[in-house]
């Protein structure tokens, strides 16, 4: 048997043991060993085992992951991000379907104080999918916005998978939080245009909201969030003008947000107990995952399955725009089975290596990449922020209505990456204007 053939052969089995529900370190963690054993001998596969699990994990970049980490849940355990619903449905409530224009913003930011698209459509699915009810929106548009805005948290900085590409691919962390930025803005805008046409359009889906705010209540309610703006800012505005590494960052963001918590007196034994358990189980997940695919990079290097698929591509003259189609088409079938931060590691040793070949600027790959992870979290049949909100809503709604209203959603996201992949100066612009 061929180093190709065991190399595919080993792709697959994985993908078959990922699809039964074994964890995604240990399918290819184990099959990648085995696959390395065959190929060599059991005894470098061993040393492998002893060896690279320590090396992989203690480079010091990597501890970026649990300080990000810690910094999101402690936002949402002390309760910084309380309020983010309410403050947006002031300023946009009077908008043609203010209540979904509020949770679009809302679950954005939500999502990139947290980190996990996951846990923002589970908790905005408790608090705006009620309120949107009840002022009788259609129950598709409600459930769908906050699943798919839920999304936006990966592209809009700090985002851990931007994180995870970033050291996979040996690239600026900042210059990628950087690029990530104008797309973030860009998906939202575009959802916003997009429910608004369709209420306009359609006014029964968003009944009309007569409340009006006063002066003083839309300051009260800018008020209640400034913590998140301003944690943000010091982050992001720190790695931006190089005053600390992302890794740093991190650091400096969890600080500041127990700092911040303790003077607003919301910082208690059983926030910061939380957090940490909820660090520490988020930190063990991805690290295994982790460790897992730096064996499926090492075997796919050795059995050459990445140079053969990328000479495979450049001997038919496919060019980046084929291979991106090629990889869009891969990650919406994996994705309906894998969930994001392990569908990345899985295929970043495959990926990685063609886009080098193709002289793909991997900045703008980035976040093509983390994109596309988005829109495979709402895609049928196993859209995971759908199940989440039907899991949290129970039989107030129907699992069809929600795909059905997440269609106009994932539609907008193709629009948006296709704007992305024919104009990359929408990405490229703000990291080539500060690193010049």
């Amino acid at each position: 048997m061929s180093d190709i053939v065991i190399g595919f052969s080993g792709l697959g089995i994985s993908l078959l043991l990922i699809a039964m529900r074994v964890h995604i370190g240990v399918a290819l963690g184990s099959i990648s060993l085995l696959g390395i054993g065959l190929i060599l001998n059991s005894k470098a596969a061993w040393g492998m085992i002893t060896a690279t699990p320590f090396n992989f994990i203690g480079n010091w970049t990597f501890t970026a992951v649990p300080m990000f980490l810690l910094m999101g849940f402690m936002c949402t355990s002390t309760g910084l991000t309380k309020g983010l619903f309410h403050a947006t449905q002031v300023f946009f409530t009077r908008l043609p379907g203010g209540l979904a224009i509020a949770s679009v913003g809302a679950s954005a930011l939500f999502a990139s104080a947290c980190g996990s698209s996951v846990a923002t459509a589970s908790a905005m699915s408790r608090i705006a999918v009620p309120e949107m009810l009840r002022h009788k929106y259609d129950k598709g548009l409600a459930t769908a916005t906050v699943a798919a805005s839920g999304t936006l948290g990966s592209l809009i900085p700090p985002s851990i998978i931007m994180i995870l590409y970033a050291l996979y691919a040996d690239t600026s962390v900042g210059k990628l939080f950087m690029a990530g930025f104008i797309p973030g803005i860009l998906s939202a805008l575009i959802y916003i245009a997009m429910i608004v046409t369709r209420v306009k359009l359609k006014p029964e889906l968003a009944a009309s909201v007569d409340t009006i705010y006063s002066k003083e209540e839309k300051i009260k309610a800018a008020k209640d969030i400034w913590p998140l703006p301003f944690l943000m800012f010091m982050v992001l505005g720190g790695i931006f003008f190089s005053v600390f590494t992302p890794t740093e960052a991190g650091a400096i963001g969890a600080t500041l947000s127990m700092t911040i918590a303790f003077f607003r007196k919301s910082l208690t034994l059983e926030s910061v107990k939380k957090s940490l358990g909820q660090t520490v189980r988020g930190t063990a997940s991805i690290f295994i995952i982790i460790i897992g695919t730096s064996f499926l990079a090492r075997f796919m290097a050795l059995s050459g399955v990445p140079q053969f698929l990328a000479e495979g591509i450049l001997s038919f003259g496919a060019g980046p725009y084929s291979m991106i189609f090629g990889v869009a088409l891969l990650y919406l079938f994996l994705g309906m089975f894998v969930e994001p931060i392990g569908l990345l590691l899985l295929t970043l040793p495959i990926i990685l290596p063609l886009a080098n070949s193709l002289g793909v600027d991997l900045i703008w790959f980035g976040i093509i990449i983390v994109k596309l992870l988005e829109i495979a979290l709402i895609t049928p049949p196993v859209g995971l922020n759908v199940y989440v909100i039907k899991g949290a809503l129970g039989e107030l709604v129907s699992l069809n209505t929600i795909f059905k209203g997440v269609y106009w959603f994932i539609f907008m996201d193709v629009i948006t990456l296709l704007l992305l992949v024919i104009f990359p100066e929408i990405t490229l612009f703000l990291p080539n204007l500060m690193w010049k």
